[in-house]
């Protein structure tokens, strides 16, 4: 009985991970495949493998530099909304003052509404200071709704942390500065790599203000994606080999941060 019920759990299991891991597949499948092939009969693997459209992405300046781009102002996001998010997060947790919660309910109400509600405004006001086509202007515009996550992510990993802590470093002669870097810091050191894993994917995959905001200089490869659309139809193979590439920053983030992420998962924080 207990044999049976392992191997219908390993069989489900199995099942499950190759349903995930089909489209990914079926992604770096059509990579190596010319559009011909692709558009042709079915084939389960590519029977002439080609690099072409992987040389396509890495020898044209608009294509690999749209990941220059997104790579940059993720980054410039990612730093940004968890150091504004670090004393915003150390307040909810350590003070109570009038409207705290509805402040912290707030937050959370821009991370709630769609981007599209911004786009507008944003346009309008970075046009006024110049800013649009610029790296800054996506990754402060991600901040809207990248730092109340952070707060709220930071805030239930603060919590966890005694105050006691807080008043024998200050007994100890600690500055708040000293104390806050040195001792409080490592000890929420997986929910800051948490805070930074979701700040880097949604800024990652977010599109429609990135788009909006950038015309050429600062343009994301996602919007790059979009014009492999021409006269003579889709490049799917090229737009294949992009998507693989949109992959690997991801992958390599996951990777990095997994052990953090566990950890938030089981404290229940996340």
């Amino acid at each position: 009985m207990h044999d049976t019920r392992s191997l219908r759990s390993g069989l489900i299991l199995t099942l499950y991970i190759v349903f995930l891991l089909l489209p990914i597949y079926w992604l770096v499948n059509m990579s190596f495949k010319e559009n011909s092939e692709i558009l042709g009969a079915f084939s389960l693997w590519p029977t002439q493998p080609t690099l072409r459209n992987y040389g396509v992405i890495f020898s044209d300046p608009s294509w690999y530099g749209g990941y220059i781009n997104s790579i940059t102002y993720v980054a410039m996001n990612t730093v940004i909304s968890v150091l504004v998010a670090l004393p915003a997060a150390y307040a909810f947790s350590r003070y109570r003052f009038l409207g705290d919660s509805h402040l912290f309910f707030w937050l959370l109400t821009n991370r709630m509404a769609p981007p599209a509600v911004f786009a507008l405004p944003f346009f309008q006001l970075y046009s006024a200071f110049g800013l649009i086509d610029t790296h800054i202007a996506v990754a402060i515009a991600h901040c809207l709704f990248n730092v109340p996550l952070a707060v709220w992510i930071l805030e239930g990993f603060m919590s966890g942390v005694p105050k006691e802590i807080d008043e024998t470093a200050y007994i100890d002669g600690y500055s708040f500065p000293k104390f806050f870097v040195k001792i409080f810091m490592p000890l929420i050191a997986s929910g800051i790599g948490v805070a930074a894993f979701f700040c880097f994917m949604f800024s990652w995959v977010e599109l429609l203000i990135a788009r909006t905001l950038t015309t050429t200089d600062a343009k994301p490869i996602a919007a790059t994606m979009t014009r492999t659309v021409s006269a003579s139809g889709m490049d799917w193979g090229v737009l294949a080999a992009a998507g693989v590439l949109t992959i690997i920053p991801g992958a390599l983030v996951i990777y990095f941060v997994r052990n953090y992420i566990a950890k938030g998962f089981a404290l229940g924080r996340v």
